[in-house]
């Protein structure tokens, strides 16, 4: 075990409560998962928690972790941004808003900060919050939060067939109202 070593072998190390892996597993990922956390958070105290809330789950999980077909990475960080929506559920948590973009530089603002704050403010935000909960949830978990189709149907506890159908008719609505 060692830097060399690739993430499924790290986790099963964890899971045999090897701390030096954990250790790597970290080195590896927190760098990456805070900075997309801080694309949707704009305080980096709520973020550098959920990341240490992440990978105390991590210690906690890795038992549970399989390999036959999941890339650690999006394990982790499925992990990370329930971490974040925990941690903004509590007093004190501020999603990202304007005023944590303003001093950025315009061309530099990512094509996810501006959907983001389009989502927030603008027309699409309204077309969002007119959906059922049932696409919004769909929506939230494959475009905004970037996972796969088998990654929010685990998220959702829904079949991977009904996250498409919804995601679809998620689309076709928001097509429908942004027109």
């Amino acid at each position: 075990m060692g830097p060399s070593s690739d993430d499924h072998d790290l986790i099963a190390a964890v899971a045999a409560e090897r701390v030096e892996a954990l250790r790597l597993l970290h080195d590896r990922h927190a760098p990456w998962l805070r900075a997309r956390l801080l694309r949707r958070c704009a305080d980096s105290d709520i973020v550098d928690d959920a990341i240490q809330d992440t990978f105390v789950a991590v210690w906690r999980g890795a038992g549970r972790y399989s390999p036959q077909g999941e890339d650690a990475a999006a394990w982790i960080w499925t992990i990370a941004a329930r971490r974040l929506a925990s941690a903004l559920r509590r007093p004190g948590g501020r999603w990202i808003t304007g005023t944590a973009l303003a001093g950025t530089d315009a061309r530099l603002a990512s094509a996810e900060d501006s959907v983001l704050l389009g989502v927030e403010h603008g027309d699409l935000g309204g077309a969002l919050a007119r959906l059922s909960p049932e696409l919004r949830a769909v929506i939230q978990a494959t475009v905004l939060d970037g996972l796969t189709v088998r990654e929010a149907s685990r998220l959702l506890g829904i079949p991977e067939g009904t996250v498409k159908t919804r995601l679809m008719r998620a689309k076709a609505r928001l097509r429908e109202e942004l027109a």
